[in-house]
């Protein structure tokens, strides 16, 4: 079972989205079998865990697997039956408060740093939570009038893109936690990471050029409107930075010359005692290794490095001469064919998180998914090897505080046009 969720994580051809939500006549089996799909493959993800991994919270910043089977339960029963659904029974009261994130319209919600005291419900009635929520949503898809149809699949797409980014998280979060384990486990012994793309240059000429979505298919309002922007010229390196460039930047002092680093992150890299990425362990012998989804091993000097936050790669960039790229420069660039643009790691660019210029949140506790964040953050770009099928696209923009670094989180370098 941990190979397929494993293969589900690192194929990156269209298994999903589902179909059009504008598509007349509606295909509702399609929309089912779509449902169906993303439902299976949290619990494909789930399935190598024990319940004691399950309920494990390692950080503030983490969630227990069990939790992400439920909150993800807990938003379609939240914004699609409670109110749409005819005669839809709530499975249980108490857990619109226990699985609730961070949505105040939606009420009242339990403290997210006590997300792992939370031993009952057991993961057994999650999952009875997660089937009776299942048979409700394809219940509706079947019978919602077609006057309603259009917004029941509307908010249904909104949730599977939501439970796609939550099995994303239902990785790197076990990871963290077995990485704090003495005896190293491993989420799925046969994990490997994707050979790394070649190496070369990109290069754009700059000019104005469109970014963001521009229709047909799916987005986060996030990405919205469309608008333009004035490019320099720059080149993009196609080749991620690697593990054996950032052991030479290591060599280097890297971690201990504070004319590299931003004054925050210096501050953050001497409090939490940086001196190599996240979960990169040193031997006796000196030989480094890194705790991975197949457990410890021996660090690969050929892989794109991960597990840096954006403090290190900003870093990085200076000590070798570069930039990151701006989020718009990325985005013409994977239009152009940026090699290792996806299913690798999410690339850390040097654009704060803000809205584009005439950016509305939609109406609702529904705003409160993106518009709200919009502040104290770094865009990063791209997908990784835990991104599921058919979540990545050339505009999509996830976001991160500058410290964190337990998402597979690297970077790729820009710099002028000589």
């Amino acid at each position: 079972m941990a190979a397929t969720a494993t293969a589900q994580a690192t194929d990156m051809r269209p298994a999903f989205p589902p179909p059009d939500v504008s598509a007349r006549p509606v295909d509702r089996s399609a929309w089912i079998a779509a449902f169906r799909h993303v439902r299976d493959e949290t619990e494909r993800r789930a399935a190598p865990l024990s319940p004691e991994d399950q309920q494990i919270q390692s950080m503030p910043d983490a969630s227990p697997t069990k939790w992400h089977r439920a909150h993800t339960t807990w938003f379609f029963e939240q914004f699609l039956l409670k109110d749409r659904a005819h005669g839809y029974r709530i499975f249980d009261e108490r857990f619109l408060y226990l699985f609730n994130s961070y949505y105040v319209a939606a009420g009242p919600r339990a403290p997210r740093v006590s997300r792992g005291l939370v031993t009952r419900p057991t993961c057994e009635e999650v999952a009875a939570y997660r089937d009776h929520v299942d048979g409700a949503v394809c219940t509706l898809i079947e019978t919602a009038p077609d006057a309603a149809l259009a917004e029941v699949l509307a908010i249904l797409e909104i949730g599977l893109h939501h439970e796609q980014q939550h099995q994303e998280l239902l990785l790197t979060d076990i990871l963290h936690a077995f990485a704090q384990n003495p005896l190293s486990p491993a989420y799925d012994s046969g994990w490997r990471f994707p050979a790394p793309p070649a190496g070369g240059t990109l290069w754009l000429d700059g000019g104005i050029v469109p970014i963001g979505h521009a229709g047909g298919g799916f987005s986060f309002d996030n990405e919205l409107p469309r608008h333009e922007v004035l490019l320099q010229p720059v080149a993009l390196d196609r080749a991620l930075v690697t593990n054996g460039e950032w052991l030479d930047f290591m060599q280097d002092g890297g971690y201990a010359r504070p004319e590299l680093w931003l004054s925050d992150g210096w501050a953050t890299a001497q409090t939490e005692g940086w001196e190599a990425p996240g979960y990169w362990r040193q031997a006796g012998d000196g030989v480094w290794s890194g705790m991975t989804l197949a457990g410890l091993k021996a660090i690969d000097p050929a892989l794109p490095v991960t597990h840096v936050s954006y403090y290190e790669a900003d870093a990085f960039a200076r000590w070798a001469g570069c930039d990151l790229p701006t989020e718009a420069e990325w985005e013409a660039a994977a239009r152009a064919g940026l090699d290792g643009a996806f299913g690798h790691v999410w690339q850390w660019t040097r654009s704060s998180y803000s809205a584009y210029p005439g950016y509305r949140p939609v109406p609702g506790a529904l705003g409160e998914y993106n518009g709200k964040f919009m502040v104290n953050q770094f865009v990063l770009r791209g997908s990784s090897v835990a991104t599921p099928a058919g979540h990545s696209r050339a505009t999509y923009r996830n976001f991160f505080y500058p410290h964190q670094r337990w998402q597979f989180t690297g970077l790729r370098l820009s710099h002028g046009r000589a």
